[in-house]
């Protein structure tokens, strides 16, 4: 097996909150945060909230499910349910430079494994981090195959070491459960997201359900091949794999830090292009009927996000014709504003077909360090705004203030938790570490739900 693989398990196996330096673990604690809050609003969606109850007569007991109610299945499921959620709303954080979104796809199994476990919060908080540690560097010497989507790939990986690392698994049995969990990678198409194929959220949910379920395997026994993660990630579900930076400024440099939030409720790829728009509605103060056409030019990844006429909810968060007229129409496209009204609001319907995207070569060039869009808002009576950025806000180069991201975790949070309860996880996630069990914690989340 693969030395530098051998040396990132390790990694993942000794290194102690303490080691952790205190500004990162305030970091991990915001993504923490965020992710709850984007797992909550997603569990109202009703392909989830009907996935919940076709396997509730099912499953077992142990972990709870963040969802009204907060039924307990088994941790599997419960990592599984709490997966697909997070995904449903298009909203959960990301790694900036490389493709992937870590803190889904690497807590549910880091929660659901925990809470049975009878794991402190320290523990939790201290997997999450080094989960998102494997998701990050894998993925730097990872290349996808040009339609794979990130669900169910390296961050795979990342929760079956996130998993095995809170249940306090040794390095070999790190190591172990990331070589067995090869077998249980997915191969997701990016087609799925602007069909609007639910189907998608699934496969990132499954990374959860490999989180809890790839460290029992190994401690039941299971064996997997030496050379597992270099084979699969170069040869089967992916098109090349380079280890040769994986340990580069390894505990110096904290990958959970050079991730990026969101605000706006779409596909990452857009938002260069919103806040450019953002910026040219500030100018030009137009009403909806103001509106003669609105260009874009931006990178080609983001280019190909413009059908018009998205068919549902989940398209509509891939298509940059839609999130654009819902910004003028709605004023902002935040999570309530790209909602199903939107899909039929004959404004936004009008208005989207009068954005036109296309690529710049230019800008293309230069993604993804750089994620550039340019936007000319043109109204009828003539006049024009042109606004243009070099990547959007919410990365480590353009952070948001905390207190927005706090206020959207107060709006997600809310549709699920009562004032009091939004309140209530804010303060108990800001000293997570202080946590005695991760159980205590969820028995605390049923008192606070809405009825």
């Amino acid at each position: 097996m693969g030395q530098q693989i051998e040396r990132l398990a390790q990694f993942v196996a000794q290194i102690q909150l303490e080691d952790i330096p205190e500004p990162v673990q305030r970091h991990a604690k915001l993504v923490f945060l965020d992710t709850l809050g984007v797992i909550l609003a997603g569990s109202e969606r009703p392909e989830v909230q009907q996935l919940r109850e076709r396997l509730a007569a099912t499953a077992g007991t142990g972990a709870t499910v963040l969802a009204h109610g907060w039924p307990t299945y088994d941790p599997r499921t419960a990592a599984l349910l709490n997966g697909v959620a997070g995904r449903a709303i298009e909203l959960c954080e990301g790694l900036r430079l490389i493709s992937g979104q870590a803190a889904m796809q690497v807590l549910p199994g880091v929660l659901a494994s925990a809470e049975p476990a009878g794991r402190t919060g320290r523990e939790m908080i201290t997997a999450l981090v080094l989960g998102y540690e494997v998701a990050g560097r894998l993925a730097t010497g990872f290349t996808a195959r040009p339609l794979a989507h990130q669900n169910g790939q390296v961050s795979l990986l990342a929760a079956a070491a996130g998993g095995a690392r809170v249940r306090g698994l040794s390095a070999a049995e790190v190591s172990r459960s990331m070589r067995i969990a090869t077998t249980l990678l997915l191969t997701p198409s990016y087609t799925n997201a602007v069909a609007g194929a639910t189907a998608l959220n699934v496969a990132g949910g499954m990374s959860g359900f490999v989180g809890a379920l790839a460290p029992e395997l190994a401690l039941a026994g299971f064996e997997a091949q030496d050379d597992a993660i270099e084979e699969a990630l170069a040869n089967l579900v992916g098109d090349g794999f380079k280890p040769d930076g994986l340990l580069d400024e390894l505990g110096t440099r904290w990958e959970i830090t050079r991730n990026y939030f969101r605000l706006y409720a779409c596909c990452n790829p857009i938002h260069p292009a919103l806040d450019s728009l953002q910026e040219a509605l500030a100018i030009l103060r137009p009403q909806p009927d103001d509106v003669e056409r609105i260009d874009v030019a931006t990178y080609r990844f983001a280019s190909l996000m413009r059908n018009a006429d998205p068919p549902n909810y989940f398209a509509s968060k891939y298509s940059l014709p839609h999130a654009a007229a819902v910004m003028v129409v709605k004023g902002n496209a935040g999570y309530a504003a790209v909602d199903d009204a939107a899909l039929r609001d004959p404004a936004v319907v009008a208005l989207r077909h009068r954005v036109h995207v296309t690529e710049d070569p230019a800008m293309s060039a230069v993604a993804p360090r750089l994620r550039p869009a340019r936007v000319t808002l043109t109204l009828k009576d003539g006049r024009q705004a042109t606004c243009a950025c070099e990547s959007q806000r919410g990365d480590f180069l353009r952070p948001f203030e905390e207190s927005e991201l706090r206020e959207k975790f107060h709006e997600l949070a809310g549709v699920v938790l009562t004032p009091e309860g939004v309140a209530y996880v804010e303060r108990a996630v800001d000293r997570c570490d202080e946590w005695p069990s991760v159980r205590e914690f969820t028995e605390q989340l049923r008192r606070y739900g809405r009825p």
